[in-house]
């Protein structure tokens, strides 16, 4: 039986950087790529700062090896989520902590040895979610070698899941330059776009919503201009709780998103955040309500849940109240991917739609994971990753995705299982 011999950690880049959100809720000023301002998360040394992440490698007894990458979310410490997370402090506590637990352990099951993962306790508490985001990547990466299977094909068989042969829409997020990186997801006809990044009522909301409804309209008619008849996007706008904060009604805020999905038609309109209620209680029963009111008004419009859902828990709270069309599941903050797998599942079971997200913040081996997953547990879209500049992360997922179905093709069509393997799997 192949058991883990040994773990490597080493300090790693992200796609993208750390963000003191609360800092730039409170005023701090871009300059450049840089924020002036004092931090208020903390933890912070800077309003911005250079993203990390830690990547993991299993070294197994058969001479494979399965890696990942440990990775946390860009506004890091905000919204309930676990603190910033450092590679300098975290690499030791991997070694001198986490290494014992796991040194031995057997890789013939990724359910059992991602529980294992997610219940280690130092002094009391779970590990980062970072950590066990990394760590449950690198133990589906080292059964899915040791078997010599792919990472979907792992997944579907553990979870008792059929796989199909489609791919899975891809959400572009467009940074702060919603513009220029809106043309680019309209000539690469990504199929759910562009974010738009709509975090502060003045500058990008306005405060009667007009600058989002301009933004709207110029994006209907660039896509109608440039994508041809036959393209049809979803689009997905995260307003940071922005409608929130201008209108101070719920049915202030349905009539705003009634009138933005007018401004949007034909096109399928989402609302990723609407408001930020200060805590998880408060969240679910303002998004309740308020997509309660959307549907009673004949709205189409789909809600997406994201502040204040963080943990699986958080989700399963949120789709059993119906707070929300669709739950973003973001990946990092769920620590253990198979977190991320049961939640897609428990979505799919109620009746809303999944998105798995995820953060521009992470890597290209933990967006490349992240797709293998979901093309066995099949979730409504998933999000492009790392980055902001759009094109790198298409790029990433869409090709891992491409390859991974045709692999899953080619060995079906010549009945030759556990004869090759994922990009990433193994040595």
């Amino acid at each position: 039986m192949t058991e883990i011999v040994d773990i490597i950690a080493s300090p790693a880049l992200t796609g993208f950087y750390f963000d003191d959100q609360k800092a730039i809720k409170c005023g701090a000023k871009t300059d450049g790529l840089n924020y002036k301002g004092n931090t208020e998360t903390p933890g912070f040394e800077s309003v911005r700062q250079a993203g990390e992440a830690i990547s993991v490698e299993f070294m197994l007894s058969d001479g494979n090896q399965g890696g990942g990458d440990c990775a946390a979310v860009q506004y890091s410490g905000a919204g309930g989520r676990d603190p910033l997370f450092l590679s300098r402090e975290f690499i030791p506590v991997i070694e001198e902590e986490v290494k014992p637990y796991l040194v031995g352990q057997k890789v013939d099951s990724f359910k059992e040895l991602a529980e294992l993962i997610e219940n280690i306790k130092i002094d009391g508490k779970r590990l980062h979610t970072a950590l066990r985001y990394g760590l449950s990547q690198a133990a589906l990466s080292a059964v899915a070698a040791s078997n010599q299977e792919s990472r979907t094909e792992v997944v579907a068989r553990e979870y008792g899941l059929e796989l199909k042969p489609d791919s899975i829409p891809i959400f572009t997020q467009t940074g702060d330059d919603r513009y220029l990186n809106a043309d680019k997801a309209i000539i690469k006809r990504a199929q759910v776009l562009p974010h738009g990044l709509i975090n502060n009522v003045t500058d990008k909301l306005g405060h009667k919503g007009e600058k989002l409804i301009k933004y709207i309209s110029w994006l209907r008619d660039r896509i109608q201009e440039f994508g041809g008849d036959d393209y049809r996007p979803a689009l997905h706008i995260d307003v940071y709780g922005t409608i929130g904060e201008a209108f101070n009604t719920i049915e202030e805020m349905a009539e705003y998103i009634f009138k933005a999905e007018k401004a949007a038609a034909p096109f399928k309109l989402r609302i990723e955040g609407p408001m930020d209620a200060g805590n998880r209680e408060a969240q679910v029963k303002e998004l309740s309500a308020l997509t309660a009111r959307l549907e009673e008004l004949g709205s189409t419009v789909e809600l997406v849940a994201d502040e204040w859902c963080n943990t699986f828990e958080d989700i399963k709270l949120f789709a059993d109240n119906k707070a929300g069309h669709m739950i973003q599941i973001k990946t990092p903050d769920l620590g253990g991917i198979n977190n991320t797998i049961e939640a897609v599942l428990y979505c799919k079971d109620k009746g809303l739609g999944a998105y798995q997200g995820g953060t521009c913040n992470e890597t290209d081996r933990s967006a490349r994971i992240c797709t293998d997953i979901a093309l066995a547990t099949r979730p409504d879209q998933i999000l492009a990753k790392p980055g902001m500049g759009l094109d790198e992360g298409l790029m990433i997922v869409n090709n891992q995705m491409q390859r991974t179905l045709r692999l899953l093709e080619w060995k079906e069509t010549n009945q030759q299982p556990n004869q090759i393997k994922t990009e990433g799997v193994g040595r």
